[in-house]
């Protein structure tokens, strides 16, 4: 009934899609190229690798052991009944296996190992370079189309990294050395067995083909899905579907997707498997076969054997059937395995895919690294002009200069979407400036390393981030070797620290994903604690004090008063305490600072700081006014 309902859904496109993937064929060149990374990834490991090749070569010859020892114990052991050969050939039968299956044991262990290690090291090398990806390739890209990458993609691989490249060296040492063995025995035979191999190579590199291209559309369905959980399911995420009454669309909206993935995925299993079913029948019959040839040669029509040659002709029956038998097991796995490996070529190819993205933002050779204890604070901008994308004709930020020295308070003011957010995402190089330079002590900012950038800088953003884990951890993660009174001390200065003992966990208490079982204010205050822990000379308020009561922003704006003494700060603020206390305010209109000047000079000047402080902030002062008057 499921398939049912895929053809019916859209047989005719998938139909037009499948003649697609016939169509498509992958560049030998590409392949070889995505062959060669992976082939690399086992350089570090290139001693292991080597012993557990000799172990599979060493495994492979000792298979031909016991078919010859049996060819042996017939021909000669019992024709000739000579009892101490064999005696000897069914000794050399017992112990071949038991050396077989401990090196076999011993190679399990090391290649689970080595592969292990090798996406360990895929995942770590992935995980590094998204981290050091700049910040607008996670603007641009979903976050559960990251994690898809990371565990989807990469978990789809483990199994050819840990076990299809030795199963691939395993089954062709076998077949090789099977197929030489069955020649010594009788080439006739041999031919008779292997004579529609060459048909099945090219069949299956045909199916390989179609399978990696329904691969690559299975991994992009599982990360539309991953990427669909991770936005709806979480905290954020379920709060606005059930505010806005969304709940039946987005599970119809899944339900089509995870339809679509299962499509995929039973047309994946179920390509090549007539193919599959003719090769297995083959492989079946061919022993038949092999039975009435030795026959024709040995007593047909025009053939004659003596019986003292019956022995050596069961022998040799006996034997090659046996060798073949074990050759229709490596041949089937050599045919299916290449299946397997064109669908994880499109798995890697989507892992390189990330990994060939270049860090647009990184160290320059030579990078300048800066002391917290040295740095003095200043920050300037000089005539920065800046664009998101390069084919957006206006830039976000055009001709932007100003200067802040060490201890000055300067309050970015302005409409939505004038620029302001964009001028603190430039100071610690969060984006590379178009145009002009933005420098920290006269160091342009380029010119030094993004540790010491992040060290020196502290940033409160808009939107307040919190681990799902304990308080004290999140605190931590601003100064890792903090101790408890430094913990207390900075909760103490951001006003929360009262608020964090009535809690029954305290310091020990799990704040929920994104820290939702706080309130906004507990959040934001927390926030503050740990940019205060940090200790930067350099601190970025993005709407800093925005969720927070008037009670706890006035204890806030206490302790950052005494914080920013010999600190630079650059504060976006909508609350006019903040702006009151800057040293200079600029006004932020259009990407330009249109003002300049204090509160008192640009009330005076009558512009759009006036405006603006007219229509908001003198509000705003009144609204909390009559609050705390009601309160009262």
């Amino acid at each position: 009934m499921i398939g049912h309902g895929v053809m019916r859904g859209g047989g005719g496109g998938r139909l037009n899609r499948l003649s697609q993937y016939q169509n498509e064929q992958p560049t030998r060149k590409a392949d070889l190229k995505t062959m060669r990374r992976v082939a690399a990834s086992f350089k570090p490991y290139r001693n292991e690798v080597g012993i557990v090749l000799a172990a599979i070569v060493l495994v492979g010859a000792l298979g031909i052991v016991n078919p010859y020892m049996l060819k042996f114990a017939i021909s000669i052991g019992f024709a000739r009944q000579n009892f101490r050969l064999l005696a000897l050939f069914v000794g050399v039968m017992i112990a071949t296996p038991i050396i077989t299956g401990l090196i076999g044991i011993g190679q399990t262990w090391l290649n689970t190992r080595i592969g292990q290690s090798v996406m360990r090291d895929l995942r770590n090398q992935l995980y590094g370079h998204l981290q050091r990806m700049p910040l607008k390739f996670f603007t641009d890209t979903r976050t559960g189309e990251i994690q898809s990458r990371l565990s989807n993609d990469i978990g789809g691989v483990q199994s050819v990294v840990t076990d299809t490249a030795t199963s691939v060296v395993s089954n062709v040492t076998v077949a090789l050395s099977t197929i030489i063995g069955m020649i010594f025995l009788d080439w006739r035979l041999t031919l008779l067995s292997l004579g529609l191999l060459p048909l099945f190579l090219w069949m299956t590199y045909r199916i390989g083909n179609v399978r990696r291209a329904i691969s690559k559309d299975t991994q992009i369905s599982l990360a539309e899905l991953s990427a669909m959980v991770e936005e709806t399911l979480s905290v954020s995420g379920v709060l606005l579907t059930k505010t806005f009454g969304r709940q039946k669309q987005e599970i119809e909206r899944f339900g089509k997707e995870n339809q679509k993935l299962v499509g995929l995925q039973i047309r994946q299993q179920m390509i090549g498997r007539w193919f599959m079913m003719l090769i297995s029948t083959f492989f079946s019959i061919t022993p038949a076969l092999v039975y009435l040839l030795l026959g024709y040669l040995a007593f047909g029509p025009g053939h004659h054997t003596s019986p003292q040659d019956t022995g050596e002709l069961v022998g040799t029956l006996v034997a090659f059937t046996t060798l073949q038998s074990r050759l229709f097991f490596p041949i089937g796995q050599l045919l299916s395995v290449q299946v397997e490996i064109q669908g994880a070529l499109a798995l890697f190819e989507r892992v390189y895919e990330y990994l060939d993205m270049p860090h647009e933002i990184a160290d320059r050779p030579g990078a300048l690294t800066l002391s917290p204890a040295t740095v003095r604070g200043e920050v300037a901008m000089d005539h920065v002009t800046f664009r998101y994308r390069p084919d957006i004709e206006r830039p976000a930020l055009d001709d932007i200069s100003f200067d802040v020295q060490p201890g000055q308070l300067t309050a970015l003011v302005g409409p939505s979407g004038a620029g302001k957010t964009t001028i603190t995402y430039l100071v610690p190089r969060l984006y590379d400036v178009n145009g002009g330079a933005v420098t920290i002590d006269g160091h342009d900012v380029r010119d030094v390393t993004l540790e010491s950038l992040g060290e020196v800088i502290g940033v409160v953003t808009q939107e307040t981030y919190l681990f799902h884990t304990t308080i004290r951890e999140n605190l931590r993660y601003a100064k890792p070797d903090a101790n408890d009174e430094d913990l207390e001390r900075a909760a103490q200065a951001a006003a929360i620290h009262e608020r964090i003992m009535e809690l029954p966990e305290k310091y020990d208490t799990v704040v929920g994903e994104r820290g939702y079982k706080l309130s906004g204010g507990e959040k934001q205050r927390i926030a503050i604690a740990r940019v205060i822990l940090k200790d930067p000379r350099i601190l970025i308020l993005d709407e800093a004090t925005s969720a927070l009561d008037t009670h706890s922003e006035r204890l806030i704006q206490a302790a950052l008063e005494r914080l920013m003494e010999n600190r630079t700060t650059i504060a976006i603020a909508h609350r006019l305490s903040t702006i009151l206390a800057a040293d200079q305010i600029l006004v932020v209109d259009g990407g330009r600072i249109v003002e300049r000047g204090t509160h008192a000079e640009l009330l005076e000047r009558d512009g759009l700081y006036a405006r603006l402080y007219r229509e908001q902030f003198r509000d705003a002062s009144d609204v909390e006014e009559e609050a705390l008057a009601g309160l009262s």
